[in-house]
C-alpha cells in the first residue's frame, strides 16, 4: 500500500524549491553553503570562497552581486553578520578581519566547512554613472575589500573608464591585504595607477611611509571628469574627506560606504536606519552629498 502522507507519484512528482522559492517564504533563512578555499591574506585577515552546488552538480556562486553589494554570513550556533563580497563565477569571495567572536571562530573553520549564506543586499556602486569618467580608489586596511570589486569591475570592462588610481594603505607592510593584486596584476593594466603606502616601515618595506591623507596630498590627483571611492577606518575617512576637499574634490563625486550596524539585511529590524535612510536597502553606498542630507549618525 502506498505511504498516504506521499502525494508525490511519477505521474504528479512534487515540485522541487528554489532558492528564490526559499526567499519568498522566509528571506531570512540562509542557504547552506560550503567553504571550498581560504586564503590568508594577512594574520588577522582571510578571503573565504563560498560555494553552492549548481543543477550541473558543480560549485557555484550561491548569487550574484554587484561591486559594493553584501552579503550576510552566518556559522550555525555562533551567529551571523553582513560583509561586502565579491562576485566569481562559481563562487563569492568574503574577505573578513578578525574582530570578535564570530570572525573570531571563522577564522578558525577548514576548508570544507558548511556555513549559511544569504543575500545579495544593498545598492552597490552605480557603475553605469561612471563611465566615461576616471577613477580613483582610496582605501585603508580591510576598507580595500569593498573597494576591490569595483577596482575588479573597472579593469573587466576597462574600455568604459578613463585612468585608474588606487591609494592605499595600511599600518605596516604585513598588515598589506590582496598584496598578490597590489603588486602583481594591477600594475599590469593600462594606464592604472597603484600607490601604496604604510603608517611603519620595517625591512620589509622599501616604498612610501605615512598616513593615506598625507599621502593623497603628496600625490596631488586630478579631480577633474574624476570619481573618487573611498572606502577605510572612519578616522582615515575624516582626515581624507578634508584633504579631497582641499584638492577640488565635490560632494558629489565622492562616493563612500557604511556597513556598520546591519542586522537583518532587509529593513525590517531597525538597527541600520539613519533618518528615514535604511543602510542595508538604501546603502551602503552613498555620495558624500546624499551623506551630508542625512542626519549624522553614522
Amino acid at each position: 500500500m502506498a505511504d498516504p502522507t506521499n502525494h508525490a507519484n511519477a505521474a504528479n512528482p512534487l515540485p522541487v524549491a528554489t532558492v528564490d522559492d526559499v526567499k519568498r517564504i522566509n528571506p531570512l533563512v540562509p542557504m547552506k553553503a560550503r567553504v571550498t578555499r581560504i586564503i590568508e591574506e594577512t594574520s588577522d585577515v582571510k578571503t573565504f570562497c563560498v560555494s553552492t552546488i549548481g543543477e550541473d552538480g558543480m560549485p557555484a556562486a550561491p548569487f550574484h552581486t554587484g561591486p559594493g553589494q553584501l552579503a550576510m554570513l552566518s556559522l550555525p550556533g555562533v551567529g551571523e553578520a553582513m560583509f561586502s563580497a565579491t562576485d566569481a563565477p562559481d563562487h563569492l569571495q568574503i574577505s573578513i578581519k578578525k574582530v570578535g567572536l564570530l570572525t573570531e571562530q571563522l577564522h578558525e573553520i577548514c576548508e570544507g566547512q558548511t556555513v549559511g549564506i544569504r543575500g545579495p543586499y544593498g545598492n552597490g556602486f552605480d557603475m553605469e554613472a561612471m563611465k566615461g569618467k576616471n577613477v580613483l580608489f582610496i582605501g585603508g586596511g580591510i576598507g580595500l575589500a569593498p573597494v576591490r570589486s569595483v577596482v575588479r569591475y573597472c579593469v573587466d570592462h576597462r574600455e568604459d573608464y578613463g585612468n585608474l588610481h588606487l591609494i592605499y594603505g595600511a599600518r605596516t607592510y604585513d598588515d598589506l591585504v590582496f598584496k598578490y593584486d597590489l603588486f602583481e596584476t594591477w600594475p599590469k593594466v593600462p594606464d592604472f595607477k597603484v600607490s601604496v603606502t604604510v603608517d611603519r616601515g620595517d625591512d620589509n618595506w622599501k616604498g612610501n611611509v605615512g598616513f593615506v591623507p598625507a599621502f593623497i596630498e603628496q600625490l596631488h590627483p586630478s579631480p577633474e571628469n574624476t570619481v573618487c571611492i573611498l572606502c577605510g577606518p572612519p578616522i582615515m575617512i575624516k582626515f581624507t574627506l578634508g584633504v579631497l576637499d582641499k584638492l577640488g574634490f565635490t560632494p558629489e563625486n565622492v562616493i563612500t560606504t557604511l556597513e556598520m550596524r546591519m542586522k537583518c539585511g532587509i529593513g525590517k529590524c531597525g538597527r541600520c536606519n539613519i533618518g528615514s535612510c535604511f543602510v542595508c536597502l538604501d546603502g551602503p553606498v552613498f555620495s558624500l552629498a546624499q551623506l551630508k542630507l542625512l542626519p549624522n549618525e553614522y
